[in-house]
């Protein structure tokens, strides 16, 4: 099996060569830097991510898989985008005097240019969702809202080609989903192996979940993942360890899915317990596309930053549902 364990070096990738406008200094707010450095966090990961989808496949290996001539090149294409975005960020970073946090470990579960597609659609989608949830942190400072929603643009683009290459629709929804800085920084820590530097944000108790992948090419990012995806009152099959817990929850406790789903409403669904760590709940009528889901006890109204802020058992866990 393949796996991207490390920092990759920049040099390995013949498509890298451009290089960030200079940064003149100017000064960066508590909420500036917090932003900033969150995603320099996520740009890392992205970047060592499609620098082995570069590196660990042949051109003949994607054609076999079935995507279309050219893929890998615009693989590493994303790449060089990538390197450019965490160039700028850190160059942002330290006209502002912060240093920029650094490179970590990771490790990336994919085998083949079908798995590696999977993972890249949904690290990428985290990352959409923390630069539209970062926004508000910059509304202090303008240009830096306007160099944010830039990547931003781009890296929907990125995730639009993926998809379209597997076969899926390159935009699925009219909305994207946003993400609490908290909740980014959880689903982002999955492939950390370790940090020289983790950022000042919580780490959550874990939740994951027996679902289906994007159709088409996109599956395989673990084995349990069946080949189809899943639909509204389709069955969905969620893990936890209730001693990992921030406060104490009686075993007779109701527990609730909370899916977070572009800009509607949260959906609060009742899950069954099948075990003192697994419950199952079904998929709600409305939630489309790519959702975020929670394990809470509260059966509704929280927003994002109310189950951010206390109303989280555990998660969050992506899921890809079209």
């Amino acid at each position: 099996m393949r796996f991207s364990t490390a920092s990759l070096a920049l040099g390995l990738l013949p498509l890298i060569s451009a290089a960030p406008t200079p940064i003149q200094k100017r000064g960066l707010s508590a909420s500036d830097t917090s932003v900033l450095q969150l995603a320099l966090f996520l740009e890392h990961l992205e970047l060592n991510l499609y620098t082995g989808g570069y590196l660990n496949f042949t051109d003949a290996e994607y054609t076999a898989a079935g995507f279309p001539a050219g893929f890998r090149e615009n693989v590493g294409v994303i790449a060089e985008h990538e390197s450019i975005h965490q160039l700028t960020i850190m160059s942002i970073l330290e006209a502002g005097g912060v240093t920029p946090v650094p490179n970590c470990t990771y490790n990336f579960p994919y085998n083949s240019p079908q798995s590696f597609v999977s993972l890249a659609n949904m690290i990428t989608t985290v990352g959409i969702g923390a630069y539209l949830g970062g926004a508000v942190g910059l509304m202090d400072n303008a240009t830096l809202l306007t160099d944010a929603g830039s990547i931003l643009t781009v890296e929907s683009r990125h995730d639009a080609f993926l998809r379209a290459g597997a076969d899926a629709s390159p935009f699925p929804t009219p909305f994207d989903t946003s993400l609490s800085a908290v909740f980014a920084y959880n689903l982002a820590n999955m492939f950390v192996v370790e940090c020289p530097q983790p950022l000042p944000l919580v780490l959550l108790p874990k939740l994951t979940v027996t679902t289906a992948l994007p159709p088409a090419n996109a599956t395989e990012v673990t084995p349990s993942n069946p080949a189809s995806p899943v639909g509204p009152g389709e069955m969905l099959t969620f893990m936890f360890d209730p001693t990992t817990f921030f406060v104490s929850v009686s075993a007779t406790e109701p527990l609730y899915i909370a899916f977070i789903n572009q800009v509607i409403p949260t959906v609060f669904a009742p899950l069954t317990m099948t075990s003192a760590t697994t419950g199952t709940t079904t998929v709600p009528a409305g939630v489309s596309g790519v959702a975020f889901a929670v394990l809470t006890t509260f059966s509704g109204g929280l927003n994002t930053a109310a189950l951010t802020s206390y109303g989280t058992l555990a998660g969050p866990t992506e899921i890809v549902f079209s």
